[in-house]
C-alpha cells in the first residue's frame, strides 16, 4: 500500500472538515524561470499542487492551458525542467503533495521505469496521465507502483458503471471526476448532476474523490466542496498568465497567489457534508 502526502493531505482536510484545494498550473509556463516563482506562490495556497508537463498536442485542455503549453515549450521547455521544478517544490512546501498531470506520449518516450523513478526522486507522490484509461493501466502500473507513486485516474459524466468500477480497483490516491463532458476551462454544468455522479462513484470508490473541469470561482469552489473531498482550479490560474506572460514573474505570482487565496478562504469558511 502506497502512503505518501497524498493520504496525509485528505486525512488533515478530513480533520479540518473542508475539501482540499487541488491547483493546477504547467510547468514552465511562461518560461521555466518564471514558472518556479509561479508554482512557488500556489503551493503555498492549495493541498495539493499538480504540475502539467507541457505537450504539444493536449487534446483534453481548452485554449488557455493548450496555450500555457505552447508557450512553455517555446520557452524550451524540456522534462528536465520539468522535475527541476518539481524539486523546486517539493523542496519549499514540504506538505503539499505534488501531482503530475499530463500525456502517455511523455512517459513513454522517456521509458516508463525512468519516467517513474525521476518523477519520485523528484518529489512527485502521484501521476496522473490523462489518456491512459484504466483499461490500459498495467502499461504504467508496475513502474508507477514500485516507485511509490499514485496512479490516479479521470472518470467522465460519460463513464460506464463498468469503468468507473474498474478505475475504483486500480486507482490509489484518488479519483478525479471531470465534472462536464468537454475540454478544460469549458462552462461547469448543472451541480445536481455532479453530486449525483460523485454519489454513483462513492458507491464503487473507496478513495477520495476530486471534482475538476469548470471550477472557476470561489463560489463554484464553495458549492462543490459540499459533496467532493477535493477541489480542482486550473484554467482559473492559467488564465492570469495568458496575456500578461511578458510581465514581471513577481506580478504574475501576485495574481495567481490572490486568486488561490480568494478560493482556499471560501473552502476554509465552509464545512461541506462529505
Amino acid at each position: 500500500m502506497i502512503h505518501n502526502r497524498l493520504d496525509e493531505v485528505f486525512a488533515r482536510c478530513r480533520k479540518q472538515q473542508r475539501a482540499a484545494l487541488v491547483g493546477y498550473l504547467t510547468a514552465g509556463d511562461p518560461n521555466p524561470d518564471t514558472s518556479a516563482k509561479l508554482l512557488d506562490g500556489l503551493a503555498g495556497h492549495v493541498d495539493i499542487i499538480e504540475i502539467g508537463m507541457p505537450f504539444s498536442d493536449p487534446m483534453a485542455d481548452g485554449p488557455v492551458i493548450q496555450a500555457a503549453s505552447e508557450r512553455a515549450l517555446a520557452a524550451g521547455t524540456h522534462m528536465s525542467d520539468v522535475f527541476n521544478l518539481v524539486q523546486h517544490i517539493n523542496d519549499r512546501h514540504p506538505e503539499t503533495a505534488i501531482v503530475l498531470m499530463g500525456y502517455a506520449n511523455t512517459p513513454y518516450a522517456m521509458g516508463v521505469e525512468h519516467f517513474a523513478r525521476q518523477a519520485r526522486m523528484s518529489g512527485a507522490d502521484g501521476v496522473l496521465i490523462v489518456d491512459l484509461p484504466p483499461e490500459e493501466e498495467d502499461l504504467l502500473h508496475t513502474p508507477l507502483q514500485q516507485a511509490g507513486l499514485h496512479q490516479i485516474f479521470l472518470l467522465a459524466p460519460t463513464s460506464s458503471e463498468k469503468r468507473i468500477r474498474l478505475a475504483s480497483e486500480k486507482a490509489t490516491g484518488f479519483i478525479y471526476y471531470v465534472s462536464l463532458t468537454g475540454i478544460t476551462g469549458a462552462e461547469m454544468g448543472a451541480l445536481d448532476g455532479v453530486r449525483k455522479q460523485c454519489e454513483r462513484i462513492r458507491h464503487h470508490a473507496n478513495l477520495p474523490i476530486c471534482v475538476g473541469f469548470g471550477i472557476k470561482t470561489p463560489e463554484q469552489a464553495r458549492a462543490v466542496s459540499e459533496f467532493a473531498d477535493g477541489v480542482v482550479v486550473g484554467s482559473a490560474f492559467v488564465a492570469e498568465i495568458a496575456g500578461h506572460a511578458h510581465d514581471a514573474a513577481e506580478t504574475l505570482r501576485a495574481r495567481v497567489v490572490e486568486k488561490a487565496k480568494a478560493i482556499r478562504q471560501a473552502l476554509e469558511g465552509h464545512h461541506g457534508q462529505r
